[in-house]
């Protein structure tokens, strides 16, 4: 499949590449929630705020001036501004982040894009809750496993039917990581990936997939092509990056600089 960037129009502003809005972090979890926002940035969106405590936001703001902070009381008026919006990198499952994820959920648009990734995935499983029409799931084997209530090794043996299990379950996008990545449709279509190799399966990986496949959303792209897209640049960089740091040096954080190389490949 050949896969393209959105368009990128020259007379334009940051509200044209779209607000993303990222609920993730907690307190022991403060990587997450960076790697995810600076992966959705280089992507290409235009504008984007990390709602979250206020401890996470005094250990990253010193950090970068890429990211707007918001705290999390405000909730629920980022939800309205947000064009896509993005929970669960580092959330925690605490029950004050359980609150948080129905918050969100009560009230999201039906039709506003919607990523869950990790303990967004780990809280959605445990919750008997109708989600959204526009959302991408992004489970590994293990979270794909609590979603389903099935074995791990069950997930891994045969991912291309789980993956459409999911789709059929939460009505949603499914991204199933692994070697070769599978992303399903709402319609049980298939699409498996094959850019990446080993340097991916390293802690914040996912989380700068997340980031990516936000960003791409944001920039209007269609909920299922996004994620293929997504996934597909994840691969790429990880391809890249091997070359300059080896499959066994790449951090997460590397993965960072790479998008735009990966995105030069697809110009």
């Amino acid at each position: 499949m050949e896969f393209k960037m959105p368009e990128r129009p020259q007379i334009s502003h940051k509200g044209t590449f779209g607000r993303v809005l990222n609920v993730s972090g907690s307190e022991f979890m403060t990587g997450a929630p960076y790697l995810s926002s600076i992966a959705a940035l280089r992507t290409g969106c235009g504008y984007l705020v990390l709602c979250t405590e206020k401890q996470v936001i005094n250990a990253l703001s010193a950090q970068t001036p890429d990211i707007v902070f918001a705290p999390i009381e405000s909730l629920i008026e980022q939800i309205e501004k947000a064009d896509v919006v993005l929970i669960g990198c580092g959330l925690s499952q605490t029950d004050e982040t359980k609150k948080i994820f129905n918050t969100l959920l009560n009230n999201i648009k039906e039709d506003k894009p919607l990523v869950i990734d990790a303990d967004g995935l780990n809280i959605l499983a445990q919750a008997n809750i109708k989600l959204p029409k526009n959302v991408v799931l992004t489970p590994h084997p293990k979270e794909a496993s609590r979603l389903l209530d099935v074995e791990t090794s069950e997930i891994t043996k045969n991912p291309e039917y789980y993956a459409k299990e999911i789709s059929k379950k939460y009505r949603c996008v499914t991204v199933l990581k692994g070697h070769n990545t599978v992303v399903c449709s709402k319609d049980s279509e298939i699409y498996v990936n094959n850019t990446g190799n080993s340097c991916l399966a390293k802690a914040g990986s996912g989380d700068v997939l997340a980031g990516i496949i936000a960003g791409l959303l944001a920039q209007k792209c269609d909920i299922f092509y996004a994620a293929k897209l997504g996934v597909y640049m994840h691969g790429l960089c990880g391809d890249i990056a091997k070359n300059d740091l080896s499959e066994y040096g790449v951090l997460a954080s590397d993965l960072l600089r790479f998008i735009p190389k990966a995105i030069n490949n697809l110009l």
